[in-house]
């Protein structure tokens, strides 16, 4: 596409939500929107979106560029992003559901539902030894990539598109250590329990998720992979930003058969829902129980194993739960998750004590070889997140 300068990226809209909400931003906010301008204008970061959640409701939003460079359609409080790995948060909430409704133990073998696992090398014991906990813990064993060659051809798939293909793996593929013994992020772990969603409940991934998540949480703008035509408009494009320049990547893709680690499609107004489910909402607690009782969602956010070189980053305090990581910033101790797919980066952090969130997104992977910094958007949204930590969670309410 036309190259087009640093400069001439950004445009910046502040957008309230929710109707019912007329107080203004929480102290520090707008502290924290200069900061998040300046940072996501520097970077060269082409569009970016977030929202602040207390209380179950949005209590403040802040939108900067494009979600369509070429075209020059600014992000709004419609536009749509790609989630990436925060799509496993959802996977293991089926699982908890199935495990609710007594359809399974988390401390069941993971061939008792894929048999297909027997194929696998485990050099450690037999494959019964892992069980659906490990998957959803990271704990089982497994390499990271899904599939550890390819793509980087505009012919390619963006990801298999069958069963069949990671079947064809399985015998190649190895344990890399005792299952349970230590952490390693796994995305094929999570493709597992997507396959076990599926055999238990005879749905596809997408519709059970859809049916027992997202309709009761009033997440209707919410989709898996291609979106559907009505909502097509609002979905923001991606790029990536090297030395080299500006390039932009797919375009409304198909994550295939790994749906159930990376599909998810959505508006920052609908994850703001999600947080409040997550957080602990009064007002909706009939509706938020019916998805997952808090008793069985808080225990997800118990820690199983540590994660130092997970989500957090090398030498932060981090450890991994029931998919979700458990993270200590500025002596807070926080709920999160992120996504990064497609060039795309997303993040959400909850604090449960106070009941405050805060969820973002962005569509640009921006990666340069100068300055020692090559991962520049992952470093803008650390930052970011020490900011909103420091100007409003600190502060009393």
């Amino acid at each position: 596409m036309k190259s087009i300068a640093v400069a001439a990226l950004m445009v910046v809209s502040v957008v309230m939500v929710h109707a019912q909400t007329s107080a203004p931003p929480p102290p520090g906010w707008d502290e924290v929107v200069r900061f998040y301008e300046q940072r996501v204008r520097d970077a060269g970061i082409v569009g970016s979106s977030l929202e602040l959640v207390r209380d179950g409701r949005v209590v403040a939003a802040h939108q900067v560029g494009y979600q369509d460079l070429e075209a020059k359609r600014p992000v709004t409080p419609d536009t749509i992003f790609h989630w990436g790995s925060i799509t496993k948060t959802l996977t293991s909430i089926a699982i908890m559901q199935l495990r609710d409704r007594k359809r399974l133990s988390l401390d069941d073998p993971a061939v008792k539902y894929v048999p297909e696992l027997r194929q696998v090398h485990n050099p450690f014991g037999d494959m019964s030894q892992v069980t659906l906990r490990q998957l959803m813990s990271h704990t089982a064993g497994f390499r990271a990539p899904t599939w550890p060659w390819g793509g980087d051809q505009d012919w390619h798939p963006f990801e298999p598109t069958r069963w069949d293909q990671v079947v064809a793996m399985l015998p190649y593929t190895r344990l890399l250590f005792p299952p349970g013994s230590r952490y390693s992020y796994s995305n094929p772990g999570v493709i597992f329990l997507g396959r076990t969603i599926e055999a238990l409940s005879g749905d596809d991934y997408e519709m059970y998720v859809t049916k027992n998540i997202l309709m009761p949480l009033g997440m209707s703008r919410t989709f898996f992979d291609r979106a559907p035509y009505h909502l097509l408009p609002a979905r923001s494009r991606s790029y990536y930003r090297t030395d080299e320049g500006l390039r932009e990547g797919r375009f409304d893709f198909d994550t295939g058969i790994t749906v159930s680690n990376g599909g998810l499609n959505a508006p920052l107004g609908d994850m703001a829902k999600y947080l409040a489910f997550l957080m602990g909402d009064p007002a909706h607690a009939e509706v938020s129980d019916a998805v997952l009782a808090r008793p069985s969602l808080e225990e997800m956010f118990r820690p199983v194993a540590r994660a130092s070189d997970g989500e957090g980053g090398t030498g932060q305090d981090v450890q991994i739960g029931l998919s979700f990581f458990l993270e200590r910033h500025q002596g807070l101790d926080l709920v999160a998750h992120s996504g990064s797919q497609g060039g795309f980066l997303s993040h959400f952090y909850v604090h449960l004590p106070t009941r405050t969130g805060f969820v973002v997104a962005y569509n640009t992977e921006v990666t340069t070889k100068k300055g020692g910094n090559p991962e520049v958007t992952r470093r803008v949204d650390a930052e970011l997140r020490d900011e909103i930590l420091k100007r409003v969670f600190s502060r009393p309410r």
